[in-house]
């Protein structure tokens, strides 16, 4: 076994060991990725003030996430498929999130259901939604959602449509995967994957097979599923929601001042800054670039989480200092869950969280509450 000491570490292990199909859905953005490297790029720009002279021996990490306590400002975000990652990813990852102590939010496209998730958690895990078409089916995943004792709901609305990602048509990619010579050959170089995906009955889309009219199976829920995203969403389907839902909720793919407001005036609590992770709109601005902006805009009154391009405690650094409350984590603990499961994930949020708290003492800061602009040269 190699030594794991970065993110990226656990990435070149999660090559190794995730068929090409699923690591590649995990790593590729969309169209030339332009915008999955500025995301990386411009994160990266942002320098740090170095301080000295500050007794830093005793450095605070933990906070509040929309009124959850959490260990350090950081949750494990919403991914689709994780569970194709690694065998029963999303219940790997969630218990991953709560030995860290911190939050862990399942997507509607995840292969892991809802029930199935909170029968085998012991922590309340947020719930992501996406608004389709059948407008009845989002009613009863949200009733899912607060019967399962989520505490937050958090909107997506930056995919009504799907940016195209030549590396997921260049592969075929669908789930569970088509049993291609190439895919065999795949599963063939890759045996530990293979044999835990055929232990577990998890393949599937947990949260719409047996749960929608006519869809029984892979073949019909893959038509009901082209079909359902829903173009048409407007702000008056998150009013709707709002009024269904009783817990903390949060729209996720903000990007724009103006969006900002119009969820803030639909009730959201917070908002997460996020270009869905470079994977739909290409040629977008970094979700590092838009933050101060919307930061100025709703001050201390909503909630801000960010996404996009984190890949180490420092980025996590960066976005608080910008005027993040706390941050998503996407590709850093997918890495983690196919590299080596529940271990990896439990490995990820350790590296963050060991170089979130050096960095923010080499700045002179000791309680993450009090980190600021005043901490990096922008």
């Amino acid at each position: 076994m190699p030594l794991i000491t970065t993110i990226d570490d656990l990435e070149a292990l999660a090559r190794q060991r995730v068929p090409k199909m699923f690591y590649d859905y995990a790593q590729g953005g969309s169209w030339t990725e332009s915008t999955s490297r500025i995301n990386l790029a411009d994160l990266a720009k942002i320098k740090f003030r170095q301080r000295i002279g500050v007794n830093i021996e005793t450095r605070n990490l933990a906070t509040n996430i929309v009124g959850q306590s959490a260990a350090m400002p950081v949750v494990l975000g919403p991914i689709g498929m994780c569970g194709l990652q690694r065998a029963d990813g999303e219940i790997l990852a969630a218990r991953a999130a709560e030995a860290s102590g911190v939050p862990f939010c399942l997507s509607t496209m995840s292969i892991c259901s809802i029930e199935d998730l909170a029968q085998h958690t012991r922590q309340p895990f947020w719930f992501q939604l996406y608004i389709m078409r059948d407008r009845s089916f989002v009613e009863k995943l949200i009733m899912r959602a607060h019967e399962a004792k989520c505490p937050v709901l958090v909107v997506t609305l930056d995919l009504q449509i799907l940016g195209q990602r030549h590396k997921d048509l260049r592969n075929g990619l669908s789930a569970p995967p088509k049993l291609t010579p190439r895919f065999l050959l795949d599963l063939l170089l890759r045996p530990q994957w293979s044999l835990e995906m055929l232990q577990t009955r998890r393949r599937g889309f947990g949260n719409i097979v047996g749960h929608v009219s006519g869809v029984k199976d892979m073949a019909s829920l893959s038509a009901w599923t082209s079909a359902q995203f829903d173009p048409s969403v407007t702000w008056s389907d998150v009013a709707w929601i709002r009024k269904l839902w009783k817990g903390k909720l949060i729209v996720k793919g903000v990007m724009e001042s103006e969006d900002a407001r119009q969820a803030i005036a639909v009730g959201a609590d917070g908002l997460v800054i996020s270009n869905h992770g470079d994977a739909q709109l290409d040629g977008a601005p970094s979700s590092i670039s838009a933050l101060p902006k919307i930061k100025e805009l709703v001050g201390a009154e909503t909630e801000l989480l960010f996404d996009g391009g984190v890949r180490s405690g420092q980025d996590v650094l960066r976005a608080l200092a910008l005027g993040a409350d706390s941050v998503l984590l996407g590709r850093a603990y997918l890495y983690g869950l196919g590299a080596m499961g529940q271990e990896g994930v439990r490995l990820c949020l350790e590296i963050i969280e060991r170089e979130l708290s050096l960095t923010m003492g080499f700045c002179g800061r000791t309680d993450v509450r009090s980190v600021d602009e005043d901490i990096v040269i922008v």
